[in-house]
């Protein structure tokens, strides 16, 4: 990200315009006019906090989903993209390279719920022409924010 402002924005999206403009000495007009323009251009889409889930007590479960998909003409992926995208339960949803063409991130209450969500609406969609689960286990980094804060002691032991 090349521009300083959205760098500390990003990374510190709790400062208040004084904050940032001081930061950056920047005079807080412009912060504020800066900001109000990106926010009106989309630019900004919104604001969030990383959650711990487990700190939090959320025992739901995260899934990243694997789709192939079968191009349309004159829209490539966009359009089935966009309508994946649109279910709740959808958190993410990534045109890729690779051996598949979309890396989705499903959340729900339990496997059940993402293997639900799988089966019933997203195997279901024309042009789809398969799908590959991996259930999230434990996250150690998220949006550059690590969960762990101790670090580990020393090397790791190495056996023959």
């Amino acid at each position: 990200m090349k521009d300083p402002l959205l760098k500390l924005l990003k990374s510190k999206a709790r400062f208040s315009n004084t904050e940032l403009a001081e930061a950056l000495s920047l005079q807080v007009d412009a912060v504020n006019d800066q900001i109000s323009q990106w926010e009106g251009d989309g630019t900004i889409l919104g604001y969030q906090a990383v959650i711990d889930d487990e700190k939090a007590g959320e025992m739901g479960v995260a899934a990243f989903i694997e789709v192939k998909l079968t191009p349309e003409r004159g829209g490539g992926f966009d359009r089935l993209a966009m309508r994946i995208a649109r279910f709740d339960q959808v958190s993410s949803c990534y045109l890729t390279s690779g051996g598949y063409d979309l890396m989705v991130v499903v959340e729900g209450q339990g496997l059940r719920d993402v293997a639900q969500f799988v089966s019933e609406k997203l195997s279901t969609l024309d042009g789809v022409l398969s799908t590959a689960t991996h259930f999230r286990l434990k996250a150690y980094k998220e949006n550059g924010f690590i969960f762990e804060t101790e670090e580990p002691e020393g090397r790791l032991p190495v056996t023959p």
